[in-house]
């Protein structure tokens, strides 16, 4: 005997007025037209100062002083950023901006990794007596003083990039989450590795390091961003080595000189009118934000999910 599966109109209302007819009514279509529109103004309200110090940086200071907010400047002019690029030192503070965040991330990240992974194994010796002391750092530190003798004279690495590098090595705690994300790897695979042949640092390198990869680019880009807008260590602990400061530093140092006349410049063309200084400091901002923003679409995808598995597992 077979049963009748046609739909009768009983059944077809019931279907109707369930949750996915409930999704299609109209109290469910108003609050989702709310909230797009609550979540449009929200980011044009965030991205509406973004847009402001881009158009100030290529205005006139007549537009800039009769103008309280724009987004398009009447009259675009690229004084500006001639008065920032007039000196050949700001390739170089590119190039080491550049060294510093790029190395400086991979030794984040390798301090990190296996400190986060040797923590994760329960079996480890003196295990609970590490993370107290990793604790204890997050709370506690030796101070600006006390860091700048051991640095620059204990350890001798005054007016080195290891001055800026080394000091900021590993987060405590960026690692911990790392090492919570590490324990939420199922303990199967890493056996099934082990019995395969594989060492402790093949197992991590084979195994953990690819199912890691959203939270290792999230710190990566968290480390990252951190180097590139460093700019005090750089300015105390390389006060004697200007060839070595960063783009921060430098374009610090144009700021402080964007009220002097256009001759303090370096390499200034001796006809060129010194812009004013808000859109200096609007073309600054730019220039030191444009570069490490253009990381951000490659890593997009990782970014939400490796902080949220980082946090909520272990």
């Amino acid at each position: 005997m077979t049963q009748n599966t046609a739909l009768t109109p009983e059944k077809k209302m019931k279907i109707s007025s369930g949750p996915v007819g409930q999704r299609d009514s109209f109290g469910s279509r108003a609050f989702d037209v709310a909230n797009y529109v609550i979540l449009t103004l929200v980011a044009f309200t965030t991205i509406l100062p973004f847009l402001y110090i881009i158009g100030a940086s290529f205005a006139t200071e007549y537009e800039l002083a009769t103008r309280p907010m724009f987004i398009i400047p009447q009259d675009v002019t690229l004084d500006a950023y001639r008065f920032i690029f007039s000196s050949n030192k700001i390739l170089n503070g590119f190039a080491n901006s550049i060294f510093i965040t790029a190395f400086g991330t991979l030794i984040n990240l390798f301090f990190t990794v296996t400190m986060a992974y040797a923590l994760s194994k329960t079996h480890l010796r003196g295990r609970n007596a590490l993370l107290n002391m990793v604790i204890f750092s997050m709370f506690f530190s030796g101070g600006m003083i006390p860091s700048y003798i051991v640095i620059a004279n204990i350890l001798g690495l005054k007016d080195t990039y290891w001055s800026v590098l080394l000091p900021g090595a590993i987060s405590a705690y960026n690692m911990m989450i790392v090492k919570n994300f590490f324990q939420s790897i199922p303990q199967e695979l890493e056996d099934s590795a082990s019995i395969d042949g594989c060492t402790e640092i093949g197992v991590l390198w084979r195994i953990v390091l690819p199912l890691s990869l959203p939270v290792l680019a999230t710190f990566g880009l968290f480390y990252a961003v951190g180097h590139w807008n460093a700019y005090f260590g750089a300015m105390i602990y390389m006060s004697g080595a200007p060839e070595k400061w960063p783009l921060q530093v430098l374009l610090r140092e144009i700021i402080i000189l964007s009220n002097a006349s256009a001759g303090d410049m370096a390499n200034m063309d001796p006809d060129f009118v010194q812009p004013p200084e808000q859109s200096i400091k609007m073309a600054v901002i730019v220039v030191s934000t444009v570069p490490i923003m253009c990381i951000y679409p490659f890593l997009q995808k990782y970014f939400v999910k490796g902080v949220m598995v980082g946090a909520l597992k272990g």
